[in-house]
Parts: structure tokens; C-alpha cells; sequence
């Protein structure tokens, strides 16, 4: 089975549909799906902190206009290139060693369409920090983060849940979770 992640853009319902999201599927590319899709599935809702409404239509905006592109295989087997490489070589060596996807804008997958909304209103995920001296006269040796952009398609979907600007929501918790009615098996049946 593919893993789907997929991100609600807060795209508008219409009569009683369920809200719709926008995901990136290895058959079908990108598309709008309605959230009856993930019905049984187990989800997390990464949502970004702080946005203006104006942010938010932007990213909207990106999504939307990305719906028919294609699945970016290529960006997969980068992916795992660079996360899994053998040869074993330094870190600092892989980024060099491929190709980052296919290279085309109309092909993605989940995590660099997503990634790529983001940037694009330049809200952080995962950046690159480094720090300098602050030229500052009223502070001597102040430091500075600058903060930099990674390339979209080295994120991964992990990148989203453990970035200090997303909160993570998960709606089976939310919804009132009581973990007495869990049906146990016997103690000491291992599955």
C-alpha cells in the first residue's frame, strides 16, 4: 500500500461535501480529494502557525494551481538515495550525488508540493540555521540565527511533524479518545 500524506488547504466544500484537500498520489498525480477519502485512516494534521488570511490564500492558491501535475517518481528515488545511500558517504557529499527529482515543476510528491506552498509566502519547515555575529554597538558579541531555505524536494513528510512551526493535531485524540474502550488481547498474547 502507497502512504498518502496529504494537506488540507482549507479548501471550500460544496452543499454538504466534507472539507476537500489537495494530495499527491503516485497514479493520479496531484488532485483534490474530499476527507471521506481518510475516513479509516490514521491522520495528522500538520497546521502552520500564524498565517494572515492573506498567507493562506496564497498557499491555497499554490495547491490549486498544481492539481493535474504528475507524481514526481524520480524525487522518491532521489529521496531515498539521499536518506538511505549505499555506498555509505558523507552527509555533506550526498545532496551533490543526485539529481533532486525530476527536475520538472509540473511533477511532485507530497512533501515538495507542500513544501514548495510554504516557501513560496516563506514560512519556515525544517531551515538551515546559521549564526553570525550581530553588528549590533549596544550588544558586543550578540549573536544572530539566519535562517535559510532547504531545497523542497530533500523535505519529507516527517520534516512537517517535528518542525517547531506546525502544530501537529490529531483528530482521533480531538474527537475524545478513551483508551478503556480498547479491546485488549489476552496479557502475554504477542501479536
Amino acid at each position: 500500500m502507497v502512504s498518502r500524506r496529504f494537506v488540507h488547504f482549507g479548501l471550500r466544500p460544496t452543499h454538504r461535501e466534507l472539507p476537500q484537500f489537495v494530495e499527491a498520489d503516485v497514479v493520479d498525480g496531484v488532485r483534490q480529494v474530499s476527507l471521506a477519502l481518510f475516513t479509516d485512516k490514521h491522520t495528522r494534521i500538520c497546521r502552520p502557525l500564524g498565517l494572515a488570511h492573506e498567507q493562506v490564500a496564497e498557499v491555497i492558491a499554490f495547491a490549486q494551481a498544481h492539481i493535474g501535475d504528475e507524481y514526481d517518481l524520480a524525487n522518491v528515488i532521489d529521496l531515498a538515495r539521499y536518506l538511505w545511500p549505499t555506498p555509505p558517504v558523507p552527509v555533506g557529499w550526498r545532496r551533490r550525488m543526485i539529481a533532486l527529482g525530476s527536475g520538472e515543476p509540473t511533477k511532485a510528491i507530497c512533501s515538495t508540493l507542500i513544501a514548495r506552498a510554504f516557501q513560496s509566502i516563506r514560512y519556515p519547515i525544517l531551515p538551515q540555521i546559521t549564526k553570525e555575529i550581530a553588528e549590533d554597538a549596544d550588544c558586543d558579541g550578540c549573536v544572530r540565527e539566519i535562517l535559510h531555505i532547504r531545497h523542497h524536494s530533500l523535505f519529507t513528510p516527517r520534516d512537517f511533524d517535528v518542525s517547531p512551526y506546525f502544530a501537529v493535531i490529531k483528530p482521533s485524540l480531538e474527537g475524545g479518545f478513551d483508551h478503556r474502550r480498547l479491546v485488549w488481547g489476552a496479557p502475554g498474547e504477542m501479536a
